[in-house]
């Protein structure tokens, strides 16, 4: 009942998301994933790592043929589309197969699975499905920010990214510094977030085929969650980054090109209009979140997953920061905002209590206070930036430190090895 729920509900969310995107005269979600069955995909990787989500219900058999299959497909789509001279400008020119497959497998649920079998079937195609849906939300998503809300609010969060010193601009001549084998790097490593997802995801759910069900919580539910409430903030705090409202790409659009190289001056902030194009996707850093989540989710794996959800982390807020699309307090609000989020998501699972909804409670009042400030305090904090840095660290630190304590006291304590009692001796 509860996975049939979701389902409904976010399939009410797409059909009001593609009605808007309409209204824009752009394409929905809804259109855009029903395209990359026969069209070349955009989301490529992702199609594959979905799969790769569905078939952790599957037996190693299965897996096999449903891998071939999707291979298979992709190759002859290959050879039509060079036979009849279709050059693919846009997207991938792999992927559809991946989709196929997974379709097929919905498919061969409904129609040859009973019981059990059925729901676990189903509930994997859920799972793929849902993440990529999930991007294509988020592109819907980011294109109706872009056309809903002209004016945007770089100029409050550039002044009161002066507290932390603007790292945007120390990382983005960092970056540029490192030349193109650092771009490179921090750039795939920034594109292909939801695949290091998928592998830490996979890992996690690898004894669902065994055990016939699905952990009580994963990160995949994370991800979800973050990708879905995470884009609806943008529309209350509209936000381009500085590479747009401060770099060359904004072109006539920006307050100058000052980034990276010329921090801007402390003035009297106000809203500024800009192009119906660029994603008002900033605040709060949705990377920085989604990275923070795998980091989270990482650390109960094996060392070299431990060290691939570091690196990851560590490589995301690089990029964020040094390709110029995020300030620093954005990646401030977002470390809030995941914790808060995952917070939430365990306590749902196994069961409200006071720590859980304490904790909940601290870290959405931080969020807020944070989105507060930046709108009504920025001059205050580039002012007294001896004061408002170490306090913007100092309440993300409290989420933090709240979100270890707290989840350590969710941790199943070990049980020690009880030493027998000595037995009266017989008289």
């Amino acid at each position: 009942m509860l996975w049939a729920a979701a389902g409904v509900a976010t399939l009410g969310f797409l059909v009001v998301l593609e009605i808007a995107a309409r209204h824009y005269g752009l394409p929905g979600p809804i259109t855009n994933q029903a395209r990359e069955v026969i069209f070349p995909p955009k989301s490529g990787f992702l199609l594959y790592a979905s799969m790769a989500l569905m078939m952790v219900v599957l037996t190693w058999r299965q897996r096999f043929l449903a891998a071939a299959f999707a291979i298979g497909i992709d190759v002859v789509l290959f050879l039509v589309r060079w036979t009849l001279g279709i050059k693919v400008t846009e997207g991938h020119p792999f992927g559809n197969g991946a989709l196929w497959v997974v379709v097929g497998c919905a498919v061969l649920a409904v129609a040859r699975r009973t019981g059990p079998e059925r729901v676990l079937l189903l509930k994997g195609v859920g799972l793929a499905l849902l993440l990529v849906t999930g991007r294509k939300t988020g592109d819907t998503w980011l294109l109706v920010t872009s056309k809903a809300r002209p004016a945007v609010l770089d100029q409050y969060v550039a002044t009161a990214d002066h507290a932390l010193g603007d790292p945007s601009w120390l990382a983005g001549q960092v970056v540029r510094a490192t030349g193109p084998i650092g771009a490179h790097v921090l750039d795939y490593v920034y594109i292909q977030l939801a695949v290091a997802a998928v592998v830490v995801a996979v890992y996690q759910l690898r004894h669902v085929a065994v055990e016939r069900r699905f952990p009580r919580h994963h990160l995949v539910r994370t991800f979800l969650v973050i990708g879905l409430v995470g884009p609806a903030i943008y529309m209350i705090f509209p936000v381009v980054g500085p590479v747009f409202a401060y770099g060359a790409d904004g072109a006539h659009w920006a307050v100058g090109n000052l980034w990276p190289t010329t921090t801007p001056p402390v003035g009297t902030p106000h809203p500024m209009l800009f192009d119906e194009v660029t994603p008002r996707n900033c605040m709060p850093s949705l990377h920085t979140a989604w990275a923070t989540a795998i980091f989270i989710h990482s650390r109960k794996g094996p060392r070299i997953l431990r060290f691939a959800g570091t690196f990851w982390l560590c490589a995301t807020l690089g990029a964020t920061l040094g390709f110029g699309y995020h300030y620093g307090t954005d990646l401030v609000a977002g470390v809030v905002f995941a914790l808060t989020v995952e917070a939430a998501l365990r306590s749902s699972e196994r069961g409200w209590d006071r720590a859980g909804i304490r904790l909940v409670v601290h870290g959405a009042t931080v969020f807020a206070a944070l989105l507060v400030a930046y709108r009504c305090l920025p001059v205050k904090m580039a002012e007294h930036p001896l004061v408002f840095g170490p306090l913007l660290i100092l309440v993300m630190g409290s989420v933090i430190l709240g979100y270890v304590r707290t989840t350590k006291l969710w941790e199943p304590m070990a049980a020690g090895v009880r030493r027998p009692e000595p037995q009266p001796e017989p008289v």
